[in-house]
């Protein structure tokens, strides 16, 4: 939260806007200090008892009320717009709540002997992923038993898990970064912990390396979306379905769809199945990609999946789609992929973003390109936590 004081921005964890705190100042940077609560003198009375660490991965907002924090996330999104951007929105900004427990379905922890958890913001310090309350109780148990058997190999067992499930949880994988070589007989153990469907490290796998969901939309014919655990995926899944509606209903009935930064093709499959849409997949990552060709090919049709690079895609692209979906990692579109796409010259833009401050500046370049803001909506993928993914339309003008 910012605080000024004396003309000195201050950041400050574990208060809330409207607080009055004593806080102590942890360190100076460029421009602006950073302080952590010790004490409120004025307590908002949204303020909420909160156990876990706030400095243990997914705990910033734990003390604050959840329907605050919505609140909060929507003014963030306002400010950073108008701030960054220089962008009035068209209207408050509405964040569809999550629930709080066990939303998360992927994971990258650090193993230290036989402990699991995160690090603690800004160290390398383990702290215990159960109190951040992300992940499932079950999956969880998987992970313990995971480490507990890892550290009997003796050594350091393992460097760092990275935990995929889908959203039901029936499949839960897991990839290993295993210190010491691991021989068929260790592999075949750890894949028969109860709670895991599959293991993969550098020396082999065991069981399936993907997960698998499947969205429905409306009266379309299911989709059907694997993922294998290395794919790079920020899914809630109390929500995920929801986004993915949202998006596809920005799309007109068979439209020309280009979808850049496709991952595995949620937003392009569920296009193609529930509105008719024609759609060119672009994914560069090899693993997503891996997935995006698999489940077209599994879909039979609508869309056609494309491995390269956005920035590549665009360099050659000659064509003009009706809708251009935009999902970019969290440091937004490069210059030269946000420029190929101002150059297709879609009717539509629909840019999805889990960082508003990259997403607020790339708008102010679509903008000034000749677009205006139609509507800007938000999901909460990561309660608890400062994070939003935010979904903003842009019609050319």
């Amino acid at each position: 939260m910012i605080a000024r004081v004396d003309g000195q921005v201050v950041l400050v964890a574990g208060a809330i806007p409207g607080e009055r705190v004593l806080a102590r100042i942890e360190r100076v940077g460029k421009g602006v200090a950073y302080a952590e609560t010790i004490g409120v003198e004025d307590e908002s009375p949204d303020r909420r008892p909160s156990a876990a660490d706030p400095a243990c991965g997914g705990c910033l907002y734990a003390h604050v009320a959840y329907p605050r924090q919505l609140q909060i996330k929507s003014v963030v999104i306002a400010d950073a717009f108008g701030r960054i951007g220089r962008l009035p929105l068209p209207s408050p900004v509405v964040v569809a709540p999550s629930a709080e427990e066990g939303y998360r379905m992927r994971a990258r922890l650090h193993v230290r002997g036989a402990r699991v958890g995160f690090y603690r913001e800004g160290t390398h310090e383990l702290c215990d992923a159960r109190q951040t309350r992300q992940l499932l109780p079950a999956s969880l148990d998987a992970l313990e038993l995971l480490a507990a058997a890892l550290a009997n190999l003796g050594g350091d067992g393992a460097r760092e898990i990275v935990l995929a499930e889908n959203a039901d949880a029936s499949e839960r994988v897991v990839h290993v970064d295993a210190t010491a070589p691991l021989d068929t007989q260790t592999l075949d153990a750890l894949a028969a912990i109860e709670g895991l469907t599959g293991v993969v490290s550098g020396f082999g796998t065991r069981g399936n390396a993907h997960v698998t969901d499947v969205i429905s939309l409306d009266a379309a014919a299911p989709v059907s979306l694997r993922r294998h655990v290395l794919t790079f995926f920020q899914g809630n899944r109390f929500l995920f379905r929801d986004l993915v509606a949202h998006v596809v209903a920005q799309t007109a009935p068979g439209s020309n769809v280009v979808d850049l930064y496709s991952g595995g093709g949620a937003f392009a499959l569920s296009a193609a199945a529930a509105r008719g849409a024609r759609v060119r997949a672009v994914e560069g990552d090899r693993v997503a990609a891996g997935d995006l060709v698999a489940n077209c090919a599994a879909a039979g049709g609508g869309v056609t999946p494309i491995r390269e690079a956005v920035e590549t895609f665009l360099r050659g692209a000659r064509f003009h789609p009706d809708i251009v979906i935009i999902d970019p990692p969290r440091t937004g579109m490069s210059r030269e992929a946000l420029d190929g796409m101002l150059r297709l010259q879609a009717g539509r833009l629909v840019y999805v973003s889990c960082d508003v401050a990259t997403l607020a500046r790339d708008a102010r370049r679509v903008v000034d390109a000749g677009y205006a803001i139609e509507r800007v909506d938000a999901f909460d993928l990561f309660p608890n936590t400062p994070h939003v993914e935010t979904v903003v339309v842009f019609n050319r003008i």
